[in-house]
């Protein structure tokens, strides 16, 4: 149940039902978005909202859609009911073309990847057991064309018949061409005059002294009765054959497409399904553009009443601000069944009534089947009622209400609410005495949560701020206030109310102060204090939010770093085991080797009975394997000798200008790195297996020299020179670097990128704000220097939109 009758038009419904009928590309998708409603079944919802989706992924695919032939043939299709009655050219035409349109719609919904299964599902249920029948393509096709002309071959004897016809009328013109050659050989008119029509016959313009020099029908004559229009005797027998023959030949036209509809008629069921469907794809079509537009997405569907939006934002609102050039601020807003009606207090004007209306439209749209502006990661739930009472001078409608009605509304409500019914009341309580009002209004939410529904209020009393946290069910929330700039910041924070900074607005614009010292002696001392005591909670809460949003970004930075150190940590040491394993094994070998040949030289010597040659043989062969062995060994120590001399070596700074195949590292630090290319004024530099893009400037040439006096702490430096830990800890995700002169922001930036590169950052974001564009220029410029930057893009509208560039690495 939605209540009350003019829902749509007081949350603003009725626009946005107007906007998608103006993406329809026809009167069918106009009936189906005419007929779009509230619905309260999950599955039905669901279902929508999956083919909105598909259409909306398919559209962002850049698939082919047909979008034009929009045809509603449904008065024809009335007209060709009785027996021998027949389309009309024009309308044949209309048909023929818009089933190409369904065929194509068709197509395209029961299309599938190269694995066989349908690339949109959802879609192709629409087109299940609608096939348009080939025989009515090749009938339409054998009759007419494009342009609405039937076809000679249509009929036997509408070919005859127009064969006659084309034979007679080039015959009159030949004759009355004779005949007007010859007037004007006797100089009964001017060289100059051509024929003309009159009644639809060509005739020839005389002088009326001369109108009988030509036997023939005179059919008009000019207004002053000086010239007569003569059609000639002999053609004019002509043009009546002609005439005969072109009744005859609508006669036949009307028989083939008598024909025709008798053939059609039969169809006509399976035709007006496929009308349908063209419909119903036009108006899912206008719903995925809109949501397009706006940001659109499904959020995650729940069976039970429940809503977890994160960053919604009011389509409307959205629409209006972007033709400003502004960005609406997003709202996060929880209701659950521990915190089941959320009061929402603060500033005039500092968005509660924004909020309220967004809830509103929002779950409406989501129960229509609509896409909605939000993350896509929220939740929401299907409620079976949708409750309003708004009615303040801030309504986009400007919709003004009474206190009785506001009154009869919440009676409605208190009857009618169940836990399945989410309820929206703007300035509860307002309209009368504050003292009486509030009373009431406290009632009555006490009331309301009884049913167990969930709602929204809002209100500036304080009586009922004080029921947040103090009722089971009901929840504070206020709408932040930036008291530095005495200015409101339209975000909503959830758990505590808020001040309506009345003296503080007015302090703003330098009210009296002595009426403002009165007013605190009249509002009493136990009020304000309660006001200014909300607006300290709210500025500290502000402030502890904000560190705790830095402090979980970097906590789960240093938990991926942690993470990467681990396995690099694991992969050595199965490594070392490894090593370790195939020594063993290579000693094994060695030694097995060797017993065997002892116990061989043992058993020769034996059988040889002690022969001083055979034993001076077998001893040769021993020295040879044991020689072996030693060279193996050798050979060993040898590579690790390398590797160790290898890994001892100086750092010496050299001022000679950089080049490829140098060695350098950053100033101020201690890791070296070769420079793989020098482009201009930038060397891209390989530390390690990370390459970096550096300025010249920022680099330090160094020698690298054997030396003994390397120690373990030393090469260890040597190949870090900073703690990645205390980077890590740092590093965030977001850069703001407005306010900064180009040069100034772009060294800030390369710095940062070098940063995340080198911490395997895989997105950030730069806030570069609006301004005249010049900053985000010269930004983007910069980073498309850059090879890790795989991709950049402009943050959503409702984000930062072109004042901030989101960059992908990697």
């Amino acid at each position: 149940m939605i209540y009350p009758k003019q829902f749509e038009e007081k949350t603003g419904f009725d626009r946005i039902r107007q906007m998608l009928k103006e993406k329809c590309l026809g009167e069918l998708g106009h009936k189906q978005i005419d007929r779009m409603r509230f619905r309260s079944s999950f599955e039905i919802i669901n279902k929508l909202l999956d083919q909105t989706e598909s259409f909306r992924q398919l559209i962002l695919a850049g698939e082919h859609f047909p979008v034009s032939n929009y045809y509603n043939p449904h008065e024809v299709f009335k007209k060709i009911r009785p027996d021998n009655t027949y389309i009309l050219p024009e309308e044949l035409v209309e048909i023929w073309l818009s089933l190409k349109t369904i065929d194509e719609i068709i197509k395209c919904f029961r299309k599938k990847d190269k694995n066989g299964n349908l690339s949109y599902p959802s879609l192709s249920v629409l087109a299940e057991n609608i096939d348009i029948n080939a025989e009515i393509f090749e009938r339409i096709e054998s009759i007419i064309d494009e342009s609405g002309e039937v076809l000679n071959n249509a009929s036997e004897e509408l070919k005859n018949i127009r064969k006659n016809k084309s034979s007679n009328i080039k015959k009159a013109g030949n004759r009355i061409n004779r005949i007007l050659k010859d007037v004007k050989k006797k100089g009964l008119i001017s060289d100059d005059l051509e024929l003309t029509i009159r009644n639809g016959r060509q005739v020839i313009p005389l002088p009326a002294a001369h109108k009988k020099s030509i036997r023939g029908f005179v059919h008009d004559s000019s207004a002053t009765g000086q010239t007569v229009f003569v059609e000639p005797e002999e053609v004019f027998e002509i043009n009546n054959e002609i005439r005969e023959l072109e009744i005859a030949e609508w006669q036949e036209i009307v028989k083939i497409l008598t024909n025709f509809a008798n053939f059609l008629r039969p169809h006509i069921e399976i035709l007006k399904k496929a009308y349908r469907l063209m419909g119903i794809a036009d108006a899912i079509r206008a719903k995925a553009l809109l949501a397009i537009e706006m940001g659109g997405m499904k959020p995650k569907i729940n069976p039970y009443p429940t809503i977890s939006w994160i960053k919604a934002v009011h389509p409307l609102l959205f629409f209006s601000f972007k033709e400003q050039n502004r960005v609406v601020v997003p709202l996060d807003i929880e209701i659950n069944e521990e915190q089941r009606i959320l009061i929402i207090s603060g500033p005039n004007a500092g968005g509660k009534s924004v909020c309220l209306k967004t809830c509103g439209l929002l779950q409406y749209m989501l129960q229509c089947g609509m896409l909605v502006p939000m993350a896509g990661h929220s939740e929401t739930g299907v409620f079976n009622n949708v409750f309003i009472d708004i009615g303040d001078q801030q309504s986009l409608e400007n919709d003004l209400s009474t206190y009785s009605s506001h009154l009869y509304n919440i009676k409605f409500f208190l009857k009618k609410a169940d836990n399945k019914t989410l309820f929206l009341i703007d300035e509860l309580g307002s309209g009368t005495d504050p003292a009486i009002g509030g009373a009431i209004a406290e009632a009555s939410l006490l009331g309301l949560n009884k049913t167990k529904a969930m709602g929204v209020v809002t209100t500036h009393y304080s009586n009922l701020k004080a029921l947040g946290g103090k009722i089971p069910g009901v929840v504070n929330g206020s709408m932040l206030f930036d008291t530095k700039n005495i200015k409101p910041i339209y975000k909503l924070k959830i758990g505590i109310p808020g001040s309506s900074f009345a003296f503080e607005i007015a302090k703003s614009i330098n009210f009296p102060q002595s009426i403002l010292k009165k007013a605190e002696n009249i509002a009493g001392e136990k009020q304000v204090k309660f006001d200014y005591q909300l607006h300290d909670i709210e500025s500290k809460k502000n402030e502890l939010d904000e560190k705790e949003r830095e402090l979980r970004s970097a906590e789960v930075f240093l938990n991926e770093m942690i993470e990467k150190y681990q396995k690099l940590s694991e992969d050595y040491q199965t490594r070392k085991n490894e090593m370790i394993q195939k020594a063993r094994e290579e000693a094994q070998e060695i030694l097995n080797n060797t017993n065997r040949l002892i116990e061989k030289t043992i058993k020769e010597i034996r059988e040889s009975e002690a022969d001083k040659e055979k034993t001076k043989e077998l001893r040769k062969e021993i020295e040879k394997h044991s020689k072996q062995i030693d060279d193996k060994l050798k050979q060993k120590h040898v590579k690790k000798e390398a590797k160790k001399e290898k890994n001892d070596y100086n750092i010496i700074p050299d001022k000679s200008p950089v080049k490829q195949g140098d060695f350098v590292r950053m100033k101020g630090q201690s890791i070296t790195g070769e420079v793989l290319e020098v482009k201009d004024n930038n060397c891209i530099v390989l530390f390690g297996e990370i390459k970096l893009k550096t300025p010249k400037d920022k680099l330090e040439k160094v020698k690298i020299s054997k030396g003994k006096q390397q120690n373990k702490k030393t090469a260890v430096e040597v190949k870090f020179g900073f703690d990645i830990n205390e980077k890590a800890k740092n590093f965030k995700p977001e850069l703001d670097i407005r306010g900064k002169k180009v040069d100034e922001a772009l060294s800030v930036v390369r710095n940062y990128i070098d940063d995340a590169v080198l911490l395997k950052a895989n997105e950030v974001r730069i806030i570069h704000g609006l301004g005249e564009g010049v900053l985000r220029v010269a930004i983007r410029d910069y980073l498309k220097t850059i090879p890790e930057v795989k991709k950049m893009e402009s943050e959503h509208p409702d984000r930062g939109g072109e004042g901030v560039t989101y960059v992908f690495l990697y």
